[in-house]
């Protein structure tokens, strides 16, 4: 096997949503994110030019069997899922789920990767010290993997919804918050050394993807956000979708959108 054909991105479906605050529903995202993926009302082109049709252009690893298992136990095979793909040579590509299973990803990409930059797209900071009592709530990873040195810098993209505390905990940790209100910001998305980029779905306004648990007004459009994703300049080494909630989804549009995502992104992962 050529090293080209060892590093390629490869698929894994995360069908996890045990620790979402408000409403369930993402950990069916992965099937139907694939789904959208293969539907022939598109084609496999990426907008930069990377036919996603040809073969071996991107593995796909199923999904994890987490049903049934406790949320530590899900942590655990989830990060040990991630492993085994980076093990192999490939680069991660999580499909969620929501947006508490980046903490153990990152943790098995950081084995590998140092001085890793994560780019962040969403509504929300998701720097809560514990949210209701609870430190793996979706509304905490970034602040488990900040404090645990896993990244050495973290930018978060559209943010609409920080408040107090997770202001305190973005200077904390040195987080570069750019905030919807201060967008286009094209400029900051360059990084030197490895890159994850976290797209949590709930970025972009609820008028474009209304399948999402925590509709928030007021965000990027689908053309805003492939435009700040063709504007990442870094070695791509893993990353993740999250956040879509398929029960929440009208006509399957947001399927559509994250499968837009998505290929965008692998089409960057490639052209890299």
């Amino acid at each position: 096997m050529d090293e080209r054909s060892r590093e390629i991105p490869a698929l894994l479906g995360i069908p996890f949503d045990g620790q979402s605050s408000y409403l369930r529903g993402a950990a069916e995202a992965p099937a139907k994110i694939r789904e959208a993926l293969g539907c022939d009302a598109s084609n496999r082109w990426t907008e930069t030019g990377v036919d996603l049709g040809v073969q071996g252009m991107y593995a796909d690893a199923g999904d994890l069997a987490l049903a049934g298992t406790s949320d530590k136990d899900a942590f655990a095979a989830i990060e040990s899922g991630a492993s085994r793909l980076i093990g192999q040579g490939k680069r991660a590509v999580s499909l969620g789920g929501d947006h508490s299973i980046t903490f153990p990803i990152i943790q098995a990409v950081a084995k590998k990767y140092s001085e890793l930059t994560i780019f962040h797209f969403d509504a929300h900071p998701d720097l809560y010290d514990d949210f209701e009592g609870n430190r793996w709530s979706h509304a905490c990873p970034f602040a488990r993997i900040m404090e645990s040195g896993l990244a050495k810098r973290l930018v978060q993209i559209g943010i609409r919804t920080i408040n107090g505390h997770q202001r305190e905990q973005a200077k904390r940790f040195g987080v570069e918050v750019i905030e919807m209100r201060h967008l286009p910001a094209y400029a900051r998305l360059k990084a030197a050394g490895p890159v994850y980029i976290s797209f949590d779905m709930d970025v972009l306004d609820p008028a474009y993807a209304p399948g999402i648990s925590h509709r928030e007004p007021g965000g990027m459009s689908v053309r805003e956000a492939i435009a700040h994703l063709h504007a990442v300049e870094g070695e791509i080494v893993g990353a993740d979708v999250v956040e879509y909630n398929p029960v929440r989804d009208l006509s399957g549009l947001t399927a559509m959108v994250a499968a837009k995502i998505l290929k965008e992104i692998l089409g960057k992962m490639i052209a890299n």
